[in-house]
């Protein structure tokens, strides 16, 4: 009799070894299958020491948090495979609030929202300094494309398709919009 529990027991263990091994297996390759399923975003103090390691090209989504399509870039073009396979692999993105307040320091530089408490919708400086055109009021959504040595190559300063946004990835162009 006691052989029999034991034995019983034996089984019931080897069950429970199995399937906790199965569950491991799954997670761990829901993990694989998962790790494009969002974009890396990385701030500004990430991406300074990403590019001090490996140069690469560089995405900026300024955005704010009441931009209607700032949110609607979000829900379809930034959860679109293609675009988050692309931006991973190719880019350094990164995702600003053109509204932050946070000193951001970078390339030896510490940069602010010089307009907070002066404006309604106080812009910060660096995106100004990169998403601003001369003679045309600071508008969202903005996306700013750098090449491997951070001169700015493209502008776009309108709601990006996620069709638009794979020809856009995809261009070599040098352009600046």
């Amino acid at each position: 009799m006691f052989y029999n529990f034991y034995s019983t027991n034996k089984n019931n263990m080897n069950r429970w070894k199995h399937r906790i091994l199965l569950i491991l297996v799954c997670g761990v390759i829901s993990l694989s299958w998962g790790q494009d399923s969002a974009i890396n975003w990385l701030t500004f103090e990430q991406l300074e020491d990403s590019l001090a390691i490996k140069p690469k090209k560089v995405f900026i989504d300024f955005y704010v948090d009441w931009c209607a399509y700032c949110k609607k870039m979000d829900n379809a073009a930034f959860k679109d495979p293609t675009v988050i396979s692309t931006l991973n692999t190719d880019y350094y993105a990164v995702k600003m609030n053109a509204e932050t307040t946070n000193e951001i320091p970078f390339d030896g530089q510490l940069f602010l929202n010089k307009e907070f408490g002066k404006k309604r919708n106080p812009v910060h400086e660096i995106a100004l300094l990169l998403a601003s055109r001369e003679g045309v009021s600071f508008s969202l959504p903005a996306i700013v494309i750098l090449n491997e040595s951070f001169a700015i190559t493209e502008r776009y300063f309108e709601y990006l398709s996620p069709k638009k946004m794979k020809i856009i990835l995809d261009t070599k162009s040098l352009l600046i919009n």
